[in-house]
């Protein structure tokens, strides 16, 4: 936060060059003039120096040129005096650019400070589930852009939100903001998923209605973790598929999606929650589609489904922590796509186990009381 200082061989470089060009005019015959080149010396120092630094190149390089006994320059009258304008003109360049860099430094910890109000990280433990998250910006210098993702205990147990919202970098900063806002209320008023996704929609549709012609959707998936139930409940709006994990073993927990949020469609196509048991160890893996839709150089997109059983292997199966599986994939997807050029967000699950979970179930299957809010499927893709 304070801005990284100039490497080594920066500050190294004036220095060494000055050593070298007055070993060299040393050397060379007296019909060979080298000691100009020291000229450039302030100048260069400027970039890894401050203003007193620089000062002082430039009195070295006036003295060397200046002083004929030293027999490194013979500089007299008019040239001595542009050496000594361009030493000047140094200071003052390294003097404001200090001072912007320390301008710089300034706005970016402010910056980094609003982002990081926005969409805080997420905690290693809400309640009785274990969580990793992990972000990408696609807008280099950002923390924040067009995806998000959050997990908040309430009443109704740890509730969980993994959404993609129109556009990404900074422009999509605000619908990101409004959006985790009204998810954050919602976990704690509203009684089923299905009323927080209305939430969430009236909120884009008010955003949206703000600016005329301008339209706000995102998708997103919604999960509940009820108390004492070893069971998540599951709400997709347009999202695409949750993964279970069980050891190495993944499956896609599809779910009968409802329309993106922000269409005003709430009310017309009513998004099903359904509900399935956990088994001790199972994890759940949330993604947006900068994961999906990443391309490599051939324009194949990475398939995530696929390689996601040896990336858990490798991350150490259903021992590693859910930080390592999500670190594991995106070292995976970046060496695939050399950096995807979308938002790209993970969030893992790890509830502490499943007391009510029923062995004699397969596993994806929806128990009789399936969900409370609304009749839902949900199973295996």
């Amino acid at each position: 936060m304070r801005g990284a200082p100039p490497p080594v061989w920066a500050r190294l470089a004036p220095a060494v060059a000055l050593v070298v060009l007055s070993l060299a005019q040393f050397l060379t015959p007296e019909n060979v003039e080298l000691g100009f080149f020291l000229a450039a010396l302030p100048p260069v120092a400027a970039f890894s120096y401050g203003a007193l630094g620089t000062a002082v190149f430039g009195i070295v390089v006036l003295v060397l040129l200046g002083v004929p006994s030293l027999d490194v320059g013979h500089a007299q009258g008019v040239d001595l005096v542009n050496v000594a304008l361009v030493g000047l003109l140094s200071v003052v360049i390294a003097w404001v650019r200090k001072r912007r860099d320390a301008q710089l430094v300034s706005v970016r910890t402010v910056a980094e400070a609003a982002q990081l109000a926005v969409l805080p990280p997420v905690p290693e433990r809400v309640g009785d589930v274990r969580c990793a998250g992990l972000y990408r910006a696609a807008q280099r210098g950002t923390l924040v852009g067009g995806d998000l993702y959050d997990v908040r205990a309430g009443p109704y147990g740890v509730r969980a939100i993994v959404a993609d919202v129109q556009g990404h970098g900074l422009a999509a900063v605000g619908t990101v903001a409004g959006l985790l806002g009204a998810f954050r209320e919602g976990a704690l008023d509203d009684a089923g998923l299905d009323a927080v996704a209305a939430r969430l929609d009236r909120r884009l549709l008010a955003d949206s209605a703000a600016v005329e012609h301008d339209e706000l959707f995102a998708t997103a998936v919604l999960l509940e973790f009820p108390p004492n139930s070893g069971a998540v409940r599951i709400l997709s709006c347009g999202h695409p598929p949750v993964l279970r994990l069980r050891g190495t073993a993944v499956t896609p927990l599809v779910v009968d999606p409802g329309p993106p949020l922000g269409l005003g469609l709430a009310g017309l196509a009513q998004p099903v929650v359904g509900e399935v048991r956990l088994a001790p160890g199972d994890r759940v893996l949330a993604h947006t589609d900068g994961v999906t839709e990443a391309r490599d150089g051939a324009g194949v997109f990475y398939p995530l489904l696929e390689r996601l059983p040896a990336l858990v292997a490798e991350a150490g199966a259903g021992a590693a922590p859910p930080e390592g599986v999500v670190d594991t994939v995106w070292r995976d997807l970046y060496a695939y796509t050399r950096g995807p050029e979308d938002d790209v967000a993970l969030l893992l699950l790890a509830p502490d186990g499943a007391p009510g979970d029923d062995p004699g179930r397969a596993p994806g299957d929806v128990p009789d009381h399936a969900s409370d809010h609304a009749p839902g499927r949900l199973g295996p893709a």
